[in-house]
């Protein structure tokens, strides 16, 4: 800002200097007020948050910044039902634990500098087993997975509880598979009286589970439907011409979000009267494998991470736990992401991408420009 060279003179009273001196006095003053009015400038837009004047001091920080990710956000699976024993050395199998709801998305708007909270559902509990009674037979559902994105809420539903097996006669809700992600499929029970019954999946995140449809060619076992999965409905246990009676679990859905296909959210298979105890029911996609009469009487887990149901119980063992569900999240590598501590994470590199895998917990992310 130029100082007017009269009122400069009078008021410093330099009138009786040689000239030379008065200009390098009057020089320096005007060099002086412009700095100082710079100054004021930037103090006054970084008070207001808008960058400063660079090169003089001034904050350059920039605000939140919009890019775009991939998800995949996957409940926990159902537990299964747990087996029983009746009277006449019937066999009665639990049904497989749903898989939970799978969800995925791409090019989802988010910013960096805001948290968002995370949490990542845990796997149901396999019913217990026991001697006739089905009601500590029956599994636990699984638990929701939720993406808080503020403007979008991505929830994946828990997967439904296997039905329990029951040797005393009564059908009632004691065999029911559960509904949700994907449905539990229902336990065996002593006879058929026109209660065979279906569970329910959540559309556009998974599939009904199977019933109970018969005995086995002997008539000495009573086995579960299978645990719905992401790609389709748990089968039936039938028919009892078939001499491997097993309701299958449904089959996953596959994702290359990581970079590498992996298959998700497959259905727990039913408790099964077969002489090959490793036939499975959905295993390929985290379903866990049913008890079988001849071997291996407990229903295996639902692998973690993978979302599958689990596998039903045979006889008086019990269902197999649901597996774990997880979020993942695929963005620029020009982005970092920070967890909380509440959270269990792991970050990959795909190319021009980062790829956060969160398999535990609940808590808030926050990204920031690398």
């Amino acid at each position: 800002m130029a100082i007017d060279w009269k009122k400069f003179t009078q008021q410093h009273h330099i009138k009786n200097l040689p000239l030379q001196e008065q200009i390098k006095l009057f020089k320096w003053e005007n060099d002086y007020s412009d700095r100082l009015q710079a100054l004021k400038e930037d103090y006054t837009k970084v008070s207001t948050s808008t960058p400063g004047r660079t090169g003089r001091g001034g904050s350059a920080a920039g605000g939140p910044v919009t890019f775009q990710i991939n998800y995949l956000v996957l409940a926990g699976g159902g537990g299964a039902g747990g087996g029983s024993t009746g009277g006449g050395g019937y066999n009665f199998g639990g049904g497989g634990g749903g898989a939970g709801g799978l969800l995925t998305g791409s090019s989802l708007s988010i910013s960096t500098l805001q948290p968002y909270s995370i949490t990542v559902g845990a796997g149901g509990t396999g019913g217990l087993g026991g001697s006739t009674s089905g009601i500590n037979n029956i599994g636990n559902g699984g638990n929701d997975s939720i993406a808080n994105f503020t403007t979008t809420i991505i929830t994946a539903i828990s997967g439904g509880a296997g039905g329990g097996a029951d040797g005393t006669g009564v059908a009632d809700d004691r065999h029911r598979g559960h509904n949700g992600g994907s449905g539990g499929g229902q336990g065996g029970f002593q006879s058929r009286t026109g209660n065979e019954e279906a569970s329910s999946g959540t559309p556009g995140q998974g599939n009904a589970g199977g019933f109970f449809d018969g005995l086995s060619s002997n008539g000495h076992s009573r086995t579960g439907g299978g645990g719905g999965g992401a790609g389709s409905a748990g089968t039936n246990n039938g028919p009892a011409s078939n001499p491997i009676i097993v309701g299958f679990g449904g089959s996953g859905s596959a994702s290359d979000i990581t970079g590498t296909e992996i298959l998700y959210a497959g259905g727990g298979q039913g408790a099964q009267y077969s002489l090959n105890s490793s036939n499975h029911g959905g295993g390929d996609a985290g379903g866990g494998r049913g008890g079988s009469v001849f071997a291996d009487n407990s229903g295996s887990n639902g692998t973690a991470g993978l979302g599958g149901g689990g596998g039903g119980g045979n006889r008086t063992f019990p269902g197999g736990n649901g597996g774990s569900g997880v979020v993942i999240l695929r963005y620029p590598s020009s982005k970092t992401l920070t967890p909380g501590s509440g959270l269990t994470t792991s970050t990959a590199v795909d190319g021009d991408f980062n790829v956060t895998t969160i398999t535990a917990g609940t808590d808030t992310i926050t990204f920031a420009a690398s």
